[in-house]
């Protein structure tokens, strides 16, 4: 049976936005070092000998905020060139969302019912390309075509979202967002959150501060689960004790509120939103969400409260995973109380 499609009608007239110019570019990347030609070049020759991976460590001066250092070679590479090549990567994506946004397609629906367009493929492709030329041994996971590597298992896994609500997209809401997490041995250690119409960018790395197009932000206190806003992508994602387990947390926020997908928890790193709960989601779905939650001050967990991680080889499927983000500590802990999922 063919899959069921669809089209949306055209709005010719909606003109296409600009390409970001070079003082947002620079606002994007403000927060870290660019990368040195010789660095370039030093991962590069590094896929070219038997495809020997790459390996990254935490450098002795980490803690005074230098960050990360990749060893490639005989010369290392710090996490700066990795977020400048995650960045192009997200450039990358937005030229192709913003050619399609608003624009007459085709939508396919999945076997699991969700829908999928040319736009989510092409996004995906671009953004593998940009990465695999810099660091050919790297593995990348995309929701779309899933494990792109030589070798059935890497120490560093790209794992890319290309349009993280694509029912926003289609229908020309501009909440959706293109989500790219950097794996080190199944921990997220980097993560962006782009959201290329309304031209926002939510870099996160660990160790380091969460910033939004080159400015540090942070997490608002909330105290008490009753003072909370609660954010989820919509309530009919939920069913049997999930649904119930949600509707407990639901009934003692200040505001519920749907919608968003990724972007509520990008709110939540600014300081808007205090809680996401979430039912179903997939390793692509929040695996970037973890460097930018954390690197705001926020806290991201299970139901059960245990870390979120995901050790990808070429034989991983993606597993469903129950999400509880909060920007306080203390909201955070009473909603794992009411949750009562451990």
């Amino acid at each position: 049976m063919l899959p069921h499609t669809s089209t949306i009608p055209t709005t010719s007239s909606i003109p296409h936005p600009a390409s970001p110019n070079p003082s947002l570019r620079q606002h994007f990347r403000a927060s870290f070092l660019p990368a040195t030609a010789s660095s370039v070049a030093a991962v590069r020759a590094s896929g070219t000998a038997g495809h020997r991976m790459c390996s990254v460590r935490a450098s002795a001066s980490a803690s005074k905020g230098s960050g990360w250092a990749v060893s490639a070679g005989q010369e290392g590479v710090r996490m700066e060139l990795l977020v400048e090549v995650a960045q192009s990567a997200a450039d990358a994506a937005g030229e192709v969302l913003r050619k399609y946004f608003r624009q007459r397609f085709e939508i396919i629906d999945k076997e699991d019912h969700s829908p999928v367009t040319i736009a989510d493929r092409e996004a995906e492709e671009a953004m593998i390309s940009v990465i695999l030329k810099s660091f050919p041994t790297h593995a990348v996971f995309g929701e779309e075509n899933g494990w792109r590597c030589l070798e059935k298992s890497a120490d560093y896994v790209w794992v890319l979202d290309p349009i993280d609500g694509t029912k926003s997209f289609i229908t020309g809401k501009p909440l959706f967002g293109t989500l790219i997490a950097l794996l080190h041995k199944g921990k997220p250690v980097m993560g962006i959150i782009d959201q290329p119409i309304l031209r926002e960018r939510w870099v996160g790395v660990d160790g380091k501060k969460t910033t939004l197009n080159g400015q540090e932000i942070s997490v608002r206190p909330c105290s008490v689960l009753a003072q909370a806003y609660l954010y989820t992508t919509s309530p009919h994602l939920f069913e049997g004790d999930t649904e119930d387990a949600f509707i407990r947390v639901r009934d003692k926020v200040k505001v519920p509120l749907y919608g968003c997908d990724c972007y509520a928890y990008a709110l939540l790193a600014s300081g808007f939103v205090d809680l996401v709960v979430e039912s179903g989601l997939k390793p692509y779905d929040f695996l970037s969400l973890v460097p930018v939650i954390e690197g705001a001050g926020g806290s991201i967990t299970d139901w059960g409260g245990e870390k979120l991680h995901w050790p990808v080889t070429s034989e991983s499927r993606p597993t469903s995973f129950n999400v509880l983000a909060a920007g306080d500590a203390r909201v955070h802990g009473q909603a794992l109380e009411v949750l009562r999922w451990r």
